[in-house]
């Protein structure tokens, strides 16, 4: 959805009056628009039937942002608008022109085309807005530390995605796409980079053996733990620990 006003979602309004784009996967449930609030845009519906046959029915998975919460919207740049909205002209334009046996070709070249596009302006988005980006990236690793320092682990297992986000009240691929634009690195490798630090710090301090750590740490099975300790620093946690012997 590219458009300009408010716009209700579950129990809430949001303001898009400088213009703004979002996207909803199948089964989501969205609101309409504020009561005496003027609204521009466009929307664009399709079922995901029309894509089969299609690369851009696998491919759409790929498309983090379809599970974005509606406060993590796009917000676009005037030329951004212009080509977001050139877009959805040429799909309005071959829908109403006559169908022919190119047209699904064209419509789902066109919304391939969109997706790109959104997928380059969101990240120019996490970009200019680095100051709220690096806080949430301080909150990650305020979060990661805290957790791996309580007894969280034993209690609960490994953190997740899920739970980082919930923590900073944003969506798990939001998190993710977000830390990816930044640092190169998804959620889940923040998790483990601060998994393998806290087992280093275990391993090269402590008498415990690999299995306490392992389950201090929140694995329920210790091969899992070395076979990602030796995955992430190309040693083992027997020959890390001798190391400091």
């Amino acid at each position: 959805m590219n458009f300009q006003g408010k716009f209700k979602y579950g129990q809430h309004y949001y303001d898009f009056d400088e213009g703004g784009m979002f996207f909803v996967s199948p089964n989501q449930i969205t609101g309409g628009h504020a009561p005496g609030s003027d609204q521009s845009g466009y929307t664009l519906l399709f079922h995901p039937d029309f894509l089969l046959g299609y690369e851009l029915a696998k491919k759409i998975k790929e498309y983090g942002f379809f599970s974005y919460s509606i406060h993590e919207a796009l917000h676009l740049s005037e030329s951004e608008k212009a080509t977001i909205i050139s877009v959805f002209k040429s799909i309005e334009e071959e829908l109403k022109g006559r169908i022919d046996k190119f047209s699904q070709d064209v419509v789902i070249s066109q919304i391939e085309l969109l997706l790109n596009y959104a997928n380059r302006f969101y990240s120019r988005q996490f970009i200019t807005r680095k100051a709220v980006s690096s806080d949430l990236l301080q909150r990650v690793e305020e979060i990661l530390q805290a957790y791996f320092q309580s007894e969280a682990p034993q209690k609960r297992g490994l953190p997740t995605v899920q739970y980082l986000a919930s923590e900073l009240n944003v969506s798990a691929n939001y998190l993710s796409d977000m830390l990816r634009s930044l640092t190169g690195q998804n959620a889940q490798q923040h998790i483990h980079n601060n998994l393998i630090e806290k087992a280093k710090e275990r391993l090269s301090t402590s008498e415990a053996s690999i299995s306490e750590i392992a389950y201090e740490l929140g694995f329920e099975h210790p091969p899992s733990f070395s076979k990602l300790f030796k995955l992430k620093t190309s040693v083992s946690p027997v020959d890390f620990r001798r190391s400091f012997n």
